[in-house]
């Protein structure tokens, strides 16, 4: 969307994020490859955890991992910092006690250095690749063990517990600081470099790699930062954590993903209602969910900013004639469904009624004229 220019800017030197009309046609694969691996079966409600066929490796005799989708590279070493998203469950009662997809807000985990109760998840993540997607079956005795957790999330005695993670990326212990051992400047530092090694990925069409980037830089980013920034610091983190949301949308929407795209461009909004990358991008992704109302609304919150912009003109008038499509059709439903109205035909009346008429109209007026002369 090179058209679109951000109307205000967290500060001077906020770099130009990536726009939506660089992006090449949507397509369904990431790098030419499914998302998902061949050898996998996936189950798409997320309230549960995925059915998966493949191959379950045994890790410890306490853990054990199903592949959902390959990753590449090498894997993480003993205190190396690992960026994941993952959904967790207790297999008793099945129930979903965590979620950051859902939080759209990363794990930060360092190996070797993990909570007691992530041991055994920690023997997990030290065997994946980056961009490898995994079942993890943990024992009791590497999680919550004995009593469990029945504060927030709900977790009950002897709880094995079952995850769906996925490695985003992983800095190796000489190369980086935790982030609770960072500055505000080293943190904002780090995740800036993760946005702009993003943005070239992305400019080579690598959006797996791209994506992987973006949300290691968010994972630096997170809600219990950015609370604790005022003033220019809170600027500075913004000026990083907005871009990386919006070119995650940009992602999202070529591999049509729009819901996500949509969570990702709310983030934004939630901070900066008029920013124009998020409502333009949000209203395409409505509008690709045929959500044609409020993607309207979204662009036309754009063109009020932004009047002459030329893709949001078309993208109003790719609206305005998917309308006219749909009234077009409804009405041939409809005509279809009631029946066409019969046109009105005059009467025609038989010939010998009509040769009666002028013959009795004949007679009285004869009759009349009779009256008449007597």
């Amino acid at each position: 969307m090179d058209e679109i220019q951000e109307q205000s800017q967290p500060q001077s030197n906020e770099k130009q994020e990536i726009t939506q009309e660089s992006d090449p046609d949507n397509d369904k694969t990431i790098n030419g490859e499914k998302i998902t691996s061949e050898n996998a079966e996936v189950e798409e409600d997320d309230m549960l955890p995925p059915k998966v066929n493949s191959e379950v490796e045994v890790l410890h005799h306490k853990v054990t991992k199903q592949i959902i989708k390959a990753g590449n590279g090498n894997k993480p070493s003993q205190n190396s910092t690992c960026f994941l998203h993952y959904r967790a469950w207790a297999e008793s009662t099945m129930h979903k006690f965590e979620d950051t997809w859902q939080e759209q807000q990363p794990l930060e985990l360092v190996l070797g250095r993990e909570k007691k109760e992530l041991s055994g998840f920690a023997i997990g993540v030290a065997s994946m690749k980056a961009g490898e997607r995994a079942l993890l079956h943990v024992d009791w005795q590497l999680g919550y063990g004995e009593e469990g957790n029945f504060s927030f999330p709900n977790v009950p005695p002897r709880a094995n517990l079952i995850y769906e993670a996925e490695l985003i990326g992983f800095e190796e212990a000489k190369e980086g600081k935790a982030r609770s051992d960072m500055t505000v400047e080293e943190r904002i530092e780090a995740a800036d470099r993760r946005r702009q090694e993003g943005n070239e990925l992305f400019k080579e069409d690598k959006l797996a790699e791209a994506m992987q980037q973006y949300e290691m830089a968010l994972a630096y980013m997170g809600d219990d930062f950015m609370f604790q920034l005022f003033g220019k610091y809170r600027d500075m983190a913004t000026a990083v954590k907005n871009p990386c949301h919006l070119n995650m949308a940009a992602c999202l929407l070529k591999l049509n993903r729009y819901e996500e795209a949509i969570g990702h461009c709310n983030m934004v909004l939630a901070e900066d209602e008029k920013n124009i990358k998020a409502l333009f991008r949000r209203g395409k992704a409505r509008a690709a969910l045929g959500q044609t109302d409020d993607a309207r609304e979204d662009f036309q919150k754009v063109r009020k900013i932004s009047p002459e912009d030329k893709a949001v003109i078309r993208e109003l008038r790719l609206l305005a004639e998917h309308d006219k499509q749909v009234y077009k059709k409804q009405k041939e439903m409809y005509k279809g469904l009631f029946g066409q109205k019969p046109e009105h035909k005059p009467k025609r009346l038989h010939w010998f009624i009509v040769f009666w008429q002028w013959l009795l109209s004949i007679i009285r007026t004869i009759f009349r004229l009779r009256s008449k002369t007597d």
